[in-house]
C-alpha cells in the first residue's frame, strides 16, 4: 500500500511543465537543505501574466508532484496572483501530503519567489541558465 495517494501519484507518473524553458524571463532556484530537494522554476511572462512555466526537481515524488501541482496552479495568473499561492493551496490540489512530506509544499512556493525577484532585477538568472545551456550545447558531440 502506498503512503502517495492518487493525485499525488498521476502529478508525480505525469508531470506537468517539466523542464526547461529556454525562453524563460525569470528563473527561481529553491532548496530544502534537510533533505537535499532543489527545485528549478522557469517562467515565461506576457505583460504581467505567466504564460508558460517549467520546471526542474531533484528529489522525492512528493517534490515533483508539487511542483507539477503549483505550476498547474500559477499557469494563466499575473505575477501577483502568482504570489498569493501558498503551500495550503499546493497540499489542497494535491489533496494531501504525508505529514513526513509536507515540507516539499515550499518548494515551488518559494521557488516562485525567487523567480520574482529575478524577474525584478531584469531576468540575469534565466540568462545565465540560457548562456550555460547554449555553452554546453556548443561543447556537446554531434
Amino acid at each position: 500500500m502506498s503512503v502517495y495517494n492518487r493525485e499525488l501519484l498521476d502529478h508525480f507518473s505525469n508531470p506537468r511543465h517539466a523542464g526547461r524553458l529556454p525562453d524563460a524571463d525569470a528563473l527561481g532556484v529553491y532548496g530544502d537543505p534537510s533533505c537535499g530537494d532543489q527545485m528549478w522554476l522557469y517562467l515565461k511572462i506576457e505583460g504581467e501574466r505567466i504564460v508558460r512555466v517549467g520546471f526542474e526537481v531533484f528529489g522525492c515524488p512528493a517534490a515533483v508532484a508539487t511542483a507539477s501541482a503549483f505550476c498547474e496552479l500559477v499557469t494563466g495568473r499575473t505575477l501577483d496572483e502568482g504570489l498569493e499561492i501558498g503551500e495550503g493551496d499546493v497540499l489542497d490540489a494535491l489533496a494531501g501530503l504525508p505529514d513526513e512530506k509536507i515540507h516539499c509544499s515550499l518548494l515551488a512556493v518559494m521557488a516562485y519567489r525567487e523567480a520574482m525577484t529575478d524577474y525584478i532585477l531584469g531576468g540575469s538568472a534565466a540568462q545565465a541558465a540560457r548562456a550555460r545551456a547554449a555553452a554546453a550545447e556548443e561543447t556537446t558531440p554531434k
